[in-house]
């Protein structure tokens, strides 16, 4: 039986909602407690950090006196989380968001640097108990708090708080200082809203005409901050968010948790580069109590055509071509492809943070990520493939981003050879990994199609050809298991591995061919912990104890089976995993067999995953209309 973060005091990772203005966001538990928030941008300190630890971690808790966990959803098409708390008299409907505004073409969602909380009293008078306690250093140091220019201000962070609260008995600014915590309590009669506002830099001033005119009038006069303000911020937040997605057209299978998934997409992507977080937590675990516990705050370039993609499939081009150029500035910048890179390009060493006890014991937390050094060639298919689905759509590819993607196609055509650490950062020896073999290849294809479609006379085409089919026949001959059936992990194994699920997907193999039937019908056979969810692996990663089931892997199977045919056992699938998401419609990385939610939270993966199953399921099984969302936004499988 899985042990459960409840055991411990710890709420469920996927009861934890997700607020995003795409340069930072805010985790909030179900009791309303914002317990997790990095200043001043995803992948900054996390001044509240109370999800990894009840006792050291800072957190922004809000309470009604009488009421118990709130009934929560989000408004519609938005990322404004909407929480009713029944209190003793009166009912609290409490608005939290991070505030945005649209933005230009090059920027079209514009971060507020506000986290606003609004709260009304309805059906009769509420009782509100504020409490505010960020600590910086990942919570190693409390804040002093002092309070000038109408805002109360934490020491070494960006933090400044201002609420519209009436003043306490003595005159003094409402809320009071207590240590390292601010803290208020404030009668609401009914009908009476209260706003709470926590900025975490410097917005425009108000003479700046750049600058919204709510945000600006939050910044510009803090202290008169108030509910015309708040009203002000919410409306333009959820209009923003609203004409983003109303951008999408697509109206077909599963079209609300598409339009869900695509916003948390959204809200997971970096307004200053494109770039898509893996998720927007560090050390959330896999198994509860274990050691495997990572910074995901990163982007991988693993799936980087299926976004982009989706986007252009869903009505949102402008943010598939920034993530095209996020990807070929990095490309351009180095040598051998890093499987990760930092939102800014940058990376950081892995480290671990002591003082933090970690989410329901789970030890230890790490900031950084090692696996930034790795090898990992199955990287240079996914940029690959994007570059070509970029082109097909678009056919803005340049003369010098093709150039800089030659000399990458130009590298696997002479180190195809070699092992690799592989897709899942296993931290253990290099192997002949099939699944890089595998978008090895892909890379030396979309190298071929993309030197023809641009004309590149002069492009060492035919070597590239002879070294993707020598590949190909050798994965053919030791990346599959010719006595137990099914592609392997590693060269002459025996271990079955669920990233070998998009062989048909990327075009290595027809959909049909037995050598995909037998693989589908193998990871489903050997991987599955329960109905509908999948691990990675199960060969010994140097690691102790296991994970649960990887949720992208789970969703992949769904479109595996999908294009191979097998429609209604696809459906099927998609619809217990749907079944399983969190309360608000979110994913982590895993389930446990139980339905425990693992890893960081929300993943974008898994929401990723979530989209091409369903398009896959929309497109219906039929081959033609597979075929053709190349031309209308989305990667269509080989047959």
């Amino acid at each position: 039986m899985t042990v459960s973060g409840a055991d411990q005091g710890f709420p469920p990772i996927d009861g934890y909602a997700f607020l995003s203005d795409t340069h930072t966001a805010a985790l909030v538990a179900p009791d309303g407690s914002v317990e997790w928030f990095c200043a001043p941008r995803f992948d900054g300190d996390a001044v509240f950090a109370r999800l990894l630890d009840r006792d050291v971690g800072g957190f922004f808790s809000l309470t009604v006196e009488g009421a118990g966990p709130p009934r929560r959803q989000y408004l519609p098409d938005t990322l404004v989380l909407e929480s009713r708390f029944a209190g003793t008299d009166g009912t609290a409907v409490v608005r939290d968001f991070l505030a945005v505004s649209t933005g230009d073409p090059q920027q079209p969602i514009r971060a507020g640097q506000l986290l606003v909380r609004q709260v009304t009293a309805e059906g009769g008078p509420v009782r509100l108990a504020i409490r505010l306690t960020p600590r910086h250093g990942y919570g190693a140091h409390p804040v002093r708090w002092r309070h000038t220019d109408g805002r109360w201000r934490a020491s070494d962070t960006p933090l400044w708080f201002t609420a519209d609260l009436p003043s306490s008995g003595d005159g003094a600014p409402a809320p009071s200082a207590d240590g390292g915590q601010l803290r208020a309590d404030a009668d609401l009669a009914e009908g009476q809203t209260v706003t709470l506002l926590l900025g975490y830099g410097e917005a425009p001033a108000a003479a700046d005409a750049t600058a919204e005119p709510a945000t600006a009038e939050a910044h510009a006069d803090p202290g008169a901050a108030g509910a015309h303000t708040a009203a002000r911020l919410l409306d333009e937040t959820v209009r923003t968010w609203r004409d983003w997605s109303a951008r999408s057209d697509y109206t077909g299978f599963a079209a609300e948790a598409v339009r869900h998934s695509a916003l948390v997409l959204r809200g997971l992507s970096f307004d200053e580069t494109g770039a898509l977080i893996a998720a927007p937590t560090t050390s959330l675990p896999e198994e509860i109590g274990g050691v495997r516990n990572w910074d995901y705050r990163y982007t991988w370039h693993r799936d980087s055509a299926l976004l982009l993609l989706a986007l252009f499939r869903l009505g949102h081009a402008e943010e598939g071509r920034r993530y095209l150029r996020f990807l070929l500035d990095i490309c351009s910048g180095q040598g051998m492809l890093a499987p990760l890179i930092g939102i800014d390009g940058s990376t950081d060493e892995e480290q671990e943070l002591d003082h933090l006890g970690g989410y329901a014991g789970s030890r230890p937390v790490r900031i950084g990520n090692e696996a930034a050094g790795q090898v990992q060639f199955d990287t240079y298919g996914h940029i690959l493939d994007a570059a070509l689905a970029y082109q097909q759509l678009t056919g803005e590819l340049t003369g010098q981003q093709w150039t800089l993607l030659r000399r990458h196609v130009d590298t696997m055509a002479q180190r195809w050879h070699e092992p690799d650490h592989g897709i899942w950062e296993i931290r253990g020896p290099r192997r002949h990994h099939v699944n890089s073999k595998v978008m090895t290849w892909v890379c030396l294809d979309r190298g071929i199609q993309l030197a023809g479609l641009l004309g590149d006379d002069d492009a060492p085409v035919d070597r590239w050809r002879a070294a993707r089919d020598e590949l190909h026949a050798e994965v053919l001959a030791r990346g599959y298991d010719h006595q137990g059936g099914g592609f392997v992990m590693w060269y002459d194994s025996t271990e079955p591995d669920a990233s070998l699920l998009r062989i048909p997907l990327v075009g290595f193999l027809p959909a049909d061919d037995p050598r995909v039937l037998a693989t589908i019908d193998r990871v489903w056979q050997d991987l599955a912990i329960a109905p509908a969810l999948i691990r990675r692996y199960r060969a010994d990663d140097g690691l102790p104890g296991e994970e649960g089931a990887f949720l992208l892997c789970s969703f992949e199977l769904v479109s595996a089976l999908a294009v191979a045919g097998r429609r209604d056992e696809a459906q099927q699938l998609f619809d217990r995993l749907t079944e399983l998401a969190g309360p608000l419609g979110l994913y982590s990385e895993q389930l446990a067999a139980d339905g425990t939610a693992l890893g960081n939270h929300p993943q974008a993966f898994t929401h990723l995953a979530l989209i091409e199953a369903a398009l896959n399921l929309d497109a219906g099984g039929d081959t033609e209309e597979l075929h053709a969302w190349a031309e209308r936004g989305i990667h269509a499988p080989q047959h």
